[in-house]
This record gives C-alpha cells, structure tokens and sequence, in this order.
C-alpha cells in the first residue's frame, strides 16, 4: 500500500508534466495570450521543481518522509485546482510555480519513503514498479490531455489532480510506517542560498534556444550575454553554499557526501545519461516535423516504443537487479543507450521503422535497464538517515542534465548537421555515463548495495 501511495503520488507531477502541454494551445486562445507568457506556464513549474528539489529531499529526512509525502500531495492538489481555477495568465503562471514547489516534495520524498519501507534487497524491484508507473503514465499523459482538453477545455487536464493527491495522502495516513526522523535542525539559511543559485542556473540554461529569449533579445550578442551572466551568478551561488555547508552547525547536504565515492559517482553518472537523453527528445521532433512531415499525433506515436519499453520492462530488470546486481546493468544501459543515438543518427535518411522506430525501442529497453538499477543504487550508497537528500540530489542532478541537454542541443540543431553532431555527442554523454558507474562500483559492492562497500 505504501509503495501505491507512492506511485500515486509521482503520477501526479508525472501525467500533469506530459499531458499540459497538449492543452496550451487552448489555453493561450481562452487567455488570449502571447507565446511568451504561455512558455512560462511550463518554465515556472520546471525553474520551482528544479531549484526546490534537493530541498524538498532534505525537508523528508528532517520531518519524515511520509509526512512531508503526504504534505506534498495536498499542496499538489490544491496548487492544481488553483491553476484550473485561475483566471489570468498571471494567476496561472504563480499557481504553476506553487505546483512545481509541490512537486519538488513529491518526487524525492515518495523515492526515499520506498527505501526506507523496502529492504535493500527488494529496493530495485520496488523501484522498478515505480519506474514503470511513470513511464506508463507519462505514456497516456498526451493522450488523456488530449481528450480531456477537446471534451471538457483545458482546466479539466488539472483537475486530474486534485482526487489522486486526497488518495495518495490517505493511503499514506492509513498504511505509511512511523516516519524515522532525523534529530538535525533545518538549514534555512542554505536552502535559502541554493535555491537561489539553482534557480538562477535553471533560469539561464532554459534560456538557450528558447523562443521568449529570441523574441526579446536585442541582438545575437545579448542573447548570448544574459544567460551566461545569470548562470556565472548561480555558479558563484553554488560556491557560496559550499561554503557556508562546511561551516554550519546543521548542514542541509553534509560534506560527507562529497567524500562518498559511490554517491558521487552515481550522480555523475545521472547527469551524464539524462543529458544525452534530453538531447535526443529536443532534437527528434524537429527531425519528425520538419523532414518527415509527420503529423502530431504520429509524431506522439513515435516516441511510444520508448516510454512502453521502460513501462513494460522496468520491473522485470528490477528484479535481475537484485539478484545479479547492479554494475553490469549500470554498464549496459547507457551502453545501449549510445548504441541507439548513433542508429539514430546514422539511421537519418532511412525509413522511419529503420531510422527511428527501432532505434527508440531499443532505447526503451536500454532505459529499462538501467533507472531501477540506478535510483536504488543511489538511494542504498548512504545511510537510511540522508535517503531523502539522496534522492533529492539524483532528482536535481537529472532535471540541470535535462536542461543542459537542451541547452547543448539548441546550440547545435542550427548547423546543417546538427541532427546528427547532437546524437553523437548524446551517445558519447551515455557512454561517458557508463565508464564512471563501471568505475565507481566494484562487482562485489553493487551486488550487496551497502552503503560501506559501496565506498561510503
């Protein structure tokens, strides 16, 4: 029930991530409203959920996991229902920065509240149900998003949220184990200084290529200059936090994790794969629309092998997990996954079937492999007590790759072989991914999934 809960919970910012933006078109023409304010109905749910993530891991370790879950789920549905209610395109805009602060609780504390229930041994099996369950929501999101806005208008794609969150949270009153909290004080001030600083490199690596920042740049030359300096201020941000976690009494993310081979070295991985992930769904569709002149809807349809390969087969490469261990898949699936890029981009002027849809099944499949693996591996290199921040972190990690995985691809996808130089450098990315987790786990520690094996 527990791990249900959970599942609900993730759905959540899973389905309203996918589904929205098939409504946008339908919401911009009852608001009347430009491109750019309607970009930032999706950028302010992303710049909240990608600045408040490690936050919200280290607020589940110090009030309690199911708590804070619980608490994250009602703040959703509530966020929901304001921005289905919302009037203007201001209202809106807030709400969305309400729900992505929700949603920023939700995910890492729902990833950490499945490790502290589950034994290690069983960690990548239950992760791999939930791996599973996002991926076959975010399958359907499209699809129901679709149907709802064409029968219902578009505020009935945020009302899906509001009955799951009342679900969720009392399936987690009911049947949620007493929260082991962790007896530390909250690092206000820090949270404080990294969520301005994560905010301010979200902002900036958002900005690349995007279509609000063409239409208000002046020149090339300032639209260049007005995210690298809000980035260099998020960097100096980040090392100012650094500082100041070495010298506070309670701090947020402790220096003992830096010193945590197997912890470090997982998050570097993250980053690597879904950097090269991100490249390739920035750069396809283009290819999809514009030289294939496929349809939206089959466009949708394209991307289906992906997200059903990690739907159908996450749990049954969970449990392979757990009994083999997790280096060998850590290995694979980026392997597989750099594999698919370079079919992909060698694939380009072949058919569809051979030039797209076998490589994204292949795709599918590489992913199945490797995200249980992967989250559990994370969630079991530090202690029960730092679990939440753990996962906070692995969600942080992944959303700056998805966002710098972007960012790269917009650079690229102007040149005349963009499509191809961007699917290279996403298979090098994944194959780089590869190296580090081979690297950072011995045979021995991945299969028994200690924290001190690991290198901690």
């Amino acid at each position: 029930m527990v791990l249900t809960a959970c599942v609900i919970a993730s759905s959540m910012a899973f389905i309203d991530a996918t589904a929205l933006p098939v409504a946008l078109p339908r919401l911009r023409a009852d608001f009347g409203a430009d491109f750019a304010t309607v970009q930032w109905v999706l950028n302010g749910y992303m710049l909240s959920l990608a600045s408040l993530t490690l936050i919200g891991g280290a607020l589940a370790d110090v009030y309690g996991k199911a708590r804070m879950l619980a608490l994250g789920c009602v703040l959703f549905g509530l966020a929901s229902a304001a921005c289905a209610l919302a009037p203007s395109p201001a209202w809106l805009i807030a709400a969305r920065v309400a729900q992505g602060a929700a949603a920023a609780i939700v995910t890492p504390a729902s990833l950490a509240l499945i490790g502290a229930t589950y034994p290690r041994a069983e960690r990548n099996r239950a992760i791999g149900v939930w791996a599973a369950a996002s991926a076959l929501t975010t399958a359907g999101g499209p699809v129901l998003g679709g149907w709802l806005t064409e029968t219902f208008g578009w505020p009935s794609v945020l009302w899906i949220n509001p009955p799951l969150a009342l679900v969720a949270a009392g399936v987690l009153l009911v049947f949620a184990p007493k929260d082991d909290r962790i007896h530390r004080k909250f690092d206000l001030l820090g949270a404080t200084i990294l969520a301005s600083a994560m905010g301010a490199l979200t902002w900036a690596l958002s900005q690349i290529g995007s279509a609000e920042a063409l239409a208000t740049a002046d020149s090339p030359a300032q639209l260049a200059t007005m995210p690298l300096i809000v980035a260099w201020l998020g960097i100096v941000g980040l090392a100012a936090y650094a500082f100041w976690e070495c010298r506070s009494k309670h701090p947020m993310t402790p220096p003992r994790l830096l010193k945590n081979r197997a912890f470090l070295g997982l998050n570097i991985a993250t980053l690597n794969v879904y950097a090269g992930v991100s490249i390739m769904f920035f750069l396809l569709p283009f290819d999809l629309f514009d030289r294939r002149a496929l349809s939206s809807t089959d466009a949708g349809l394209v991307f289906l092998p992906f997200t059903l390969g990690v739907g159908l087969l996450s749990n049954i490469f969970g449990r392979l997990a757990d009994k083999i261990g997790a280096r060998a898949m850590l290995v694979t699936g980026p392997a597989g996954a750099a594999l698919a890029y370079v079919w992909m981009a060698l694939g380009r002027t072949e058919s569809l079937m051979l030039g797209v849809i076998g490589p994204m099944a292949l795709l599918g499949v590489s992913f199945a492999v490797l995200v249980a693996p992967l989250t559990a591996s994370v969630m079991s290199s530090v202690d029960q007590a730092d679990e939440g921040l753990a996962s906070g972190i692995n969600n942080a990690a992944s959303r700056i790759a998805q966002l710098a995985g972007v960012a790269l691809a917009a650079c690229v996808a102007s040149f005349q072989s963009g499509y191809e130089v961007g699917l290279v450098v996403a298979a090098a990315t994944s194959i780089c991914g590869a190296l580090v987790a081979a690297a950072t786990l011995t045979p021995a520690a991945a299969k028994a999934g200690a924290p001190e094996s690991a290198g901690g």
